[in-house]
């Protein structure tokens, strides 16, 4: 079985996938842990950002593994453990320089529906519903207010000692949504059979409970 799960940043899908998978006994897959994962790559090895055919030859000597067990997720990029440098602040700020490359969501379409052969799957992401698994057995947007998502934002922030404002955090919310949602290749977007589920006044285990029963329901059909 495939859960697919998309929304903009800070809707709480990362959390809730994750206790979903858990609850389930399913296996997580962070789709933008592959992404971060060559953003990484590509800044440690001081590429232009702006050099298309630099970036696909650097993809191409790119090994990117994904590990789950029960102590968690590791990401592995040629066999490092980067699972901890991804999720710097750094790596966020840059993503977007990677994520609107045709070649490489296309090369991590690839890696994402491999992972995911002979798995029940709860999958994330910006197109996991539209374009990873446009059959995926259930299909979910998630989504909260501006503020909400910064508040979250900014709280993960506070583990990497990064102490900006709110309102910057709220102003990089809306660019990335801007991106994410304009860029010409699998841009974010609501499918129309994905349920919709604002999580604005919905604390982790509320949106979890709820998706169990959303999932309970597509089930009872079979």
């Amino acid at each position: 079985m495939i859960i697919a799960i998309d929304g903009p940043a800070g809707s709480g899908k990362s959390t809730a996938a994750k206790g979903l998978a858990e609850r389930l006994g399913f296996t997580y897959l962070d789709s933008g842990a592959m992404y971060r994962a060559f953003t990484w790559k590509a800044c440690s090895s001081g590429a232009d950002f702006s050099d298309k055919d630099g970036l696909s030859k650097l993809l191409a000597d790119t090994s990117i593994r994904i590990e789950c067990s029960a102590d968690g997720t590791k990401v592995f990029v040629d066999d490092a453990d980067v699972t901890k440098e991804i999720r710097h602040p750094s790596i966020t700020e840059n993503i977007h320089h990677i994520s609107s490359l045709d070649f490489v969501r296309r090369k991590m379409v690839d890696l994402q529906r491999d992972f995911a052969k002979d798995k029940d799957i709860i999958a994330e992401g910006r197109d996991m519903c539209s374009v990873v698994f446009p059959n995926a057995d259930k299909k979910v947007y998630m989504d909260a207010d501006i503020q909400e998502r910064a508040k979250r934002r900014h709280s993960e922030l506070r583990a990497f000692n990064n102490d900006g404002s709110i309102d910057n955090v709220t102003e990089d919310i809306v660019r990335r949504d801007q991106r994410d949602s304009t860029r010409q290749f699998a841009p974010l977007k609501r499918e129309p059979d994905a349920l919709y589920l604002d999580t604005t006044n919905l604390d982790a285990k509320d949106v979890v409970d709820i998706l169990i029963k959303e999932i309970e329901k597509e089930q009872q059909k079979d």
